[in-house]
């Protein structure tokens, strides 16, 4: 059978940008001569819905976009995952389902049975977990078909199940020939090497092909990689669909494919190009065409910009710089530089004479050479007002400049740096920061070298740096990913080795500043835990997790 997997990016709620993309790539598969289409979980309405499935009028207008390809397309079997209505009464009134059409006819149906409620993931909040299904015969093969995480509880990969069932394993005791994985697999750094393997080890293991085609692209802070695999009965990656674009991958079960060995990616480039994927579609997905960016002269505003441009294009991007007194002359020569680097409009507006008003009103004593916390601030709000400013004037979007290490410990000011309407760097930690720049400098000097080789600093006194007031970035980071992306305790990461004060300090950072992350702008994942929809911490709260 010849097989087109089809690697599709979707926008929440679009059934007519669907149902368009949808007919397209099944006329190109059926121009190449394919049997079948396969879409990616969802694929109608796009990944996640979240509360729009509580609406009555959303899951009919998902119904007649089902009827409607039903109805238009012919000449070639279509898979496609979608919402389907449960007529159970004391049950949840939705499933998450896939179905199979052909020729005005739909032929087999499969609801999801392992529904995820952790990280990003909330399914059991809309859906009922659907019941075992057999293989269904079409063309000659037995076709099994789950969804997303029906493949994620092999007892042989995962030493804590998280469900009783597997369906994988049942769909090959009905002796399925092929296995199908409708996916919305989220990106994170990392998880690619362990799909692939998950995957293999269960076509090694069942004797069957596994087909996997995911979804791609952003939708608000999660994106999706792409990706889209085939593995042989020998457990063999045979063919392969590109990551972060859309795709379609074409399988012929009756020939034979060589192994094909895994791109060799560094972990930098992986995630500036879902940075860059991530950035464009939240702008464009969210009726914008034009980005503004405050530059500072540090490296966090320098990557900013140089993701927007790559992904709305120079043209669309603004820089705006904001001196006061305590800027140094070299930020004001390093965003000169990286903005003709770049090819962008580049703006000065200078907030001496505003701040010295604004201190006036509040610290009317306040000493110039040793300002206080309320002045500091002052200066980060007054830019950010000014970038707010400039989005109503322009109709752009402030793309936020702050790093997940600072947006952790509370390293920013509300209603300053931290306003804007994408987070674009908030899930990426300070030196993975560093390791982007440094990748991006390799493919071309773009970055002014001194950008990249000042001490980092919120110039907001004179003779500042971050690490005034922070431990060195490199361990920040290290407790962070234990803590944050771990859950671990504060004796477990002395144990690894940190010191225990620096430890207990940067905990007490992390939990002081959750009021803050609960009014940051939304920022895009690529960690294995974000702030944000994945970490769900009280604001008001007594417990601490250090003496």
């Amino acid at each position: 059978m010849k097989i087109a997997l089809c690697q599709i990016n979707p926008t929440i709620g679009d059934f007519q940008g669907q149902s368009g993309l949808i007919r397209q790539a099944c006329r190109d598969a059926r121009s190449a001569g394919c049997d079948l289409a396969v879409f990616p979980e969802l694929a109608l309405c796009g990944y996640p819905p979240r509360d729009l499935l509580e609406q009555k009028s959303f899951v009919q207008a998902n119904r007649s976009c089902l009827e409607h390809l039903v109805d238009t397309i012919h000449g070639i079997g279509v898979v496609v995952g979608l919402v389907a209505e449960n007529d159970e009464d004391k049950s949840k009134p939705l499933f998450n389902s896939a179905v199979l059409f052909e020729d005005g006819k739909i032929l087999h149906q499969v609801n999801k049975q392992l529904l995820p409620t952790y990280d990003v993931f909330d399914e059991r909040r809309y859906f009922e977990p659907g019941q075992p299904a057999l293989p269904v015969t079409y063309k000659g093969l037995r076709l099994g078909f789950t969804i997303c995480e029906d493949a994620w509880n092999d007892k042989d990969v995962f030493k804590r199940r998280l469900y009783a069932a597997n369906p994988v394993s049942q769909l090959a005791e009905g002796r399925a020939d092929v296995i199908f994985n409708l996916s919305a697999s989220p990106f994170e750094m990392g998880k690619r090497v362990f799909r692939d393997e998950m995957l293999s080890s269960a076509a090694r293991k069942h004797n069957t092909w596994i087909m996997f085609v995911n979804q791609v692209g952003g939708n608000d802070h999660v994106l999706f990689d792409g990706a889209s695999s085939v593995f042989n009965p020998q457990g063999q990656l045979v063919a392969r669909g590109a990551q972060f674009r859309t795709d379609l991958v074409i399988f012929d079960t009756k020939l034979k494919y060589s192994k094909l060995e895994p791109a060799v990616c560094p972990a930098e480039k992986q995630v500036l190009e879902a940075l860059i994927m991530g950035t464009r579609d939240y702008v464009h997905k969210c009726g914008f065409k034009k980005a503004v960016i405050g530059l500072s002269g540090g490296i966090d505003s320098a990557i900013t910009a140089c993701i927007a441009v790559q992904a709305l294009g120079k043209d669309n991007v603004s820089t705006v710089f904001m001196p006061s007194r305590y800027t140094s002359k070299d930020n004001y020569e390093d965003t000169l530089t990286l903005a003709k680097n770049l090819g962008v409009f580049y703006d000065v507006i200078a907030i001496d004479a505003i701040f010295a008003t604004f201190a006036k009103a509040l610290v009317p004593k306040a000493d110039p050479d040793n300002p206080g916390i309320t002045e500091q601030n002052l200066q980060a709000r007054i830019r950010g007002t000014l970038l707010m400013g400039i989005s109503n004037r322009d109709g752009s979007i402030v793309l936020t400049t702050g790093n997940k290490s600072e947006l952790a410990v509370g390293y920013c000011t509300l209603y300053g740096d931290m306003n804007g309407g994408l987070a674009v760097i908030s899930d990426v930690p300070k030196t993975i920061v560093y390791d982007i720049c440094r990748y991006i400098n390799s493919q071309k000097k773009i970055i002014p070298q001194r950008i990249l080789d000042k001490p980092p600093s919120a110039e907001l006194k004179p003779g500042q740096t971050d690490q005034d007031d922070l431990p060195p970035y490199e361990i920040i980071d290290s407790i962070l990913k234990g803590y944050v992306e771990e859950s671990l305790g504060a004796d477990e990461l002395i144990d690894r080795g940190f010191e225990s004060q620096v430890v207990q300090d940067v905990i007490r950072r992390v939990d002081l500043n959750e009021y803050k992350r609960h009014q940051a702008a939304p920022g895009l994942k690529v960690t294995a835990k974000a702030f944000g929809q994945g970490r769900r911490y009280p604001i008001a709260k007594r417990f601490r997790p250090v003496s």
